[in-house]
Order: C-alpha cells, then sequence, then structure tokens
C-alpha cells in the first residue's frame, strides 16, 4: 500500500466522517464491514489529499473504486455501475 503524507485541517475530518457514514449507509447491511469501511476510508482519503472537497463527488469515487475492486462487481451491469 502506498502512502502519502497529507495535513488534514480539523473541519475537512469532519466532512470526512460524515462522507464515510453516508457511504456506508448506503450499503446493504451484509456488506458495512469494518474491512469495507476502511476500503472506503482509504478512498476518501486518498481523494481528499488531491484536493477534492465536494462530499458528493468524494462519496461517489470512494464507492466507485470499492465496487471495482470486489469480486461482486462483475454482479453489476454497466449501466448501473454508471448511476
Amino acid at each position: 500500500m502506498k502512502t502519502t503524507e497529507a495535513v488534514y485541517q480539523p473541519e475537512l475530518i469532519v466532512l470526512m466522517k460524515a462522507v464515510l457514514e453516508d457511504a456506508a449507509a448506503t450499503l446493504p447491511e451484509a456488506k458495512r464491514t469494518s474491512a469495507m469501511k476502511a476500503d472506503i476510508a482509504s478512498q476518501i482519503l486518498a481523494c481528499a489529499a488531491k484536493g477534492e472537497r465536494n462530499p458528493a463527488a468524494l462519496k461517489m469515487a470512494a464507492l466507485l473504486a470499492v465496487v471495482e475492486c470486489t469480486h461482486y462487481s462483475h454482479d453489476i451491469s454497466p449501466e448501473r455501475r454508471a448511476v
């Protein structure tokens, strides 16, 4: 895993936590595992480190990245992935 050093302001940390909670809430309950939440958090941090601050964009990027890298992504049609 590649690590990136970044410093986040308290307001951004609050925002990222809210995005993580919102993103996790969109998953089926059976998928809301600690590992899945860690993957989502990692994606949120990566996007924030690149300068993204829009909550909707952070959530979408995190969820798309997690779906694309799971073995469940083959079950989702390309049309639904674009939603």
